[in-house]
């Protein structure tokens, strides 16, 4: 049996607000922390024996005198704290540079830009929304006019939606292309294609969205662990992020359940190498959105289904449980908090351990590195294991 790392990205579930949160406006976040007190404490049992009580005080998650692993949290090198510079930084990437998020909507020069390229006489939208809302305000308007709908959120994200019947798909993916060309010279990190389809009062997104990311700047650990002949399986959004780069095998799914549910199956796939899961959920559907009980509940579901995943871990196998930045549903506005992100450590041969605050999201993805026995050629990072 070969060595394998499991790491969980559980979207946006941070840990309480860094040393340079008053650059980002984000004093006082504290996703976790602050879930737990406004719905008068969590139960997350198997996240507690893990040692989750002993990074930060979490209303109904006590420390524990000897957690089953490593556990601590880990400050953002990168400037921003948005999805692709977190994941980015964990696999070796510290972006000097935020890449650019847009609440107020794109500036005129973009959408100027976007119209040349594709033709399109005028758009709608152009502001920060939930991508279900937005297609149930504009989507007849869209299919009266034949104009996309353009939308942004607390990412650096261009997304195009459209309906079948409007605007065909292989159209909006041609759309799409044009804008990922015009987005590099900005530096966003992702255009989206966000078909619909049904009528005024029903419409429904389909299964055909697709991403366009932005291509990492120099190879990440992900590329050199493919390149030492180790699988890379990328479950959720991970292909994305890292736009297809450095993942042997990627699975989309569609909600949080989901995820695990086919990271169990892998289990029995991949013997050898990475396993990185993100779980999207938390970020998606109750960060920006701000439902407090909603996140709370997901987080419970979460720790009830990691009690059925640990009895599948082998000997060698390394069960990493994180973050990539904040979204405190309970803190103003709607965009990701600036946050410390949690680190939990397990697995068979994984001693107990107070590993304080770490640099950098990239010891994850250095330890990852030195469990499966690949030389370091310079990754910034410290390896925890």
């Amino acid at each position: 049996m070969g060595k394998r790392v499991i790491i969980i990205v559980i979207d946006s579930v941070g840990v309480g607000y860094m040393d340079d949160a008053a650059e980002f406006g984000d004093i006082g976040a504290n996703t976790l922390g602050n879930i737990a007190e406004k719905v008068g404490g969590l139960n997350l049992p198997n996240l507690k024996k893990l040692g989750l009580g002993n990074i930060i005080d979490i209303k109904g998650v006590d420390p524990v005198k000897y957690p089953a692993g490593k556990f601590g949290k880990i400050r953002e090198a990168s400037k921003g704290k948005d999805t692709m510079t977190g994941h980015w930084e964990m696999m070796g990437i510290i972006s000097e540079e935020a890449f650019p998020l847009y609440p107020d909507g794109f500036p005129e020069e973009i959408i100027n830009e976007f119209k040349e390229r594709t033709g399109v006489k005028g758009i709608l939208g152009n502001i920060a929304a939930s991508g279900t809302k937005i297609i149930e305000e504009l989507g007849a308007e869209h299919m009266r006019t034949g104009f996309p709908v353009i939308y942004t959120s607390g990412d650096s994200v261009f997304q195009i939606a459209a309906h079948n019947d409007t605007i065909p798909l292989g159209k909006l993916y041609e759309y799409c292309v044009q804008a990922r060309e015009m987005c590099d010279k900005y530096k966003i990190g992702r255009v989206i294609a966000r078909p619909f389809v049904g009528s005024d009062g029903a419409f429904k997104r389909t299964v055909d969205r697709r991403d366009y990311p932005m291509i990492p700047p120099e190879d990440t650990i992900l590329d050199l662990i493919e390149k030492s002949g180790f699988v890379v399986s990328g479950i959720g959004k991970i292909e994305d992020i890292y736009a297809r780069k450095g993942v042997s095998r990627a699975i989309h799914t569609k909600n949080n359940k989901d995820g695990m549910d086919v990271l169990m199956k892998e289990m029995s796939i991949t013997k050898e190498g990475l396993i990185f899961v993100n779980l999207v959920d938390f970020d998606m559907l109750y960060g920006h959105r701000r439902n407090v009980e909603g996140y709370a509940s997901a987080l419970e579901e979460f720790d009830k289904m990691l009690g059925g995943f640990s009895g599948l871990l082998e000997q060698e196998d390394i069960l990493v449980i994180t973050a990539d930045h904040g979204c405190d549903p309970t803190f103003k506005g709607t965009d990701h908090t600036r946050e410390f992100i949690p680190l939990l450590v397990s697995g068979r041969e994984i001693s107990p351990e107070d590993l304080g605050i770490r640099r950098t999201f990239a010891d994850i993805g250095v330890s990852t590195l030195h469990h499966l026995g690949i030389n370091n050629p310079g990754f910034p990072g410290k390896s925890f294991i």
